[in-house]
């Protein structure tokens, strides 16, 4: 990207990593702002995120209002524990990049520091030859849909 704005408001949406203990797999995350590690921060849109969070209460869904996290590599171990200390209640690798007018976020927790993932699946053609994964594997293939489910309802009801 050449670092010039887009027009509109971006809606991000997908999984994400849980930073806090107390959030399992599945917690709806709709985010005021999100930052990158290196500290740059976005405030998310007023408008939108307020849209997507009534979206998610007419579905009967919980959510939390807590400031994501964008990273370069999956935060795990001691990292999650420390980025949760600064507020962050999830990790994503995407939202604070996005370049536009404003942006919005609803993002659902899938590994969390009970569970975490290897960080092999950043490659996953990589991560499914090493059998130590296999049960990962099996977990994602049910967790996975079942969580960008959850994103993309809330995300239709908003629009």
């Amino acid at each position: 990207m050449n670092g010039r704005s887009l027009p509109g408001v971006a809606i991000s949406a997908g999984l994400a990593g849980g930073l806090r203990s107390d959030l399992p797999t599945g917690t709806i995350v709709i985010p005021s702002a999100v930052a990158t590690t290196d500290g740059t921060a976005v405030v998310c849109d007023a408008v939108w995120t307020a849209r997507l969070r009534d979206a998610a209460q007419r579905l009967g869904y919980a959510y939390i209002d807590a400031a994501l996290l964008t990273s370069d590599a999956l935060v795990v171990g001691d990292a999650r524990a420390a980025w949760a200390a600064r507020g962050f209640a999830a990790v994503d690798m995407e939202t604070a990049r996005i370049r536009a007018r404003g942006i919005a976020a609803v993002r659902v927790v899938l590994d969390t520091p009970q569970r975490e993932l290897s960080p092999d699946w950043l490659n996953p053609s990589r991560a499914m030859r090493k059998p130590k994964n296999w049960g990962q594997m099996l977990w994602l293939a049910r967790e996975a849909p079942r969580c960008a489910d959850l994103a993309a309802r809330v995300i239709a009801a908003a629009l």
